[in-house]
């Protein structure tokens, strides 16, 4: 079993940057994967970026890629989600998730992932 807690959200100017972690506790080495998704109001929850836990390969949606850096720190349980150059856009509640299951191709949608931290809010102002 598995439990996610993030941290690291905030309020930015646009340009800035946050750097958010997902601290995962129980059996983290048995995790595939490790994803972040957003969702802002009045949107649909969408991917951001993701990680295998064993490879380390990384993923990115393109709205983020460039900007957005996923990274793990095996001795920390630990993923984080460097962002930079925030846009007012990037405005959202953000939450890691994990899965156990195998996937050959990286799944990117929300019932892909059966373990959900509580989100942390990241505010981008203008």
């Amino acid at each position: 079993q598995v439990q996610l807690v993030e941290s690291g959200g905030g309020l930015v100017q646009a340009g800035g940057s946050l750097r958010l972690s997902c601290a995962a506790s129980g059996r983290p080495s048995s995790t595939y994967r490790v994803a972040w998704f957003r969702q802002a109001p009045g949107k649909e929850r969408e991917f951001v970026s993701g990680i295998r836990w064993n490879g380390g390969s990384t993923y990115y949606a393109d709205s983020v890629r460039g900007r957005f850096t996923i990274s793990r720190d095996n001795g920390k349980n630990t993923v984080y989600l460097q962002m930079n150059s925030l846009k007012p856009e990037d405005t959202a509640v953000y939450k890691c998730a994990a899965s156990f299951e195998f996937r050959l191709v990286f799944p990117t949608t929300r019932a892909d992932y059966n373990y959900w931290g509580q989100g942390t809010q990241v505010t981008v102002s203008s």
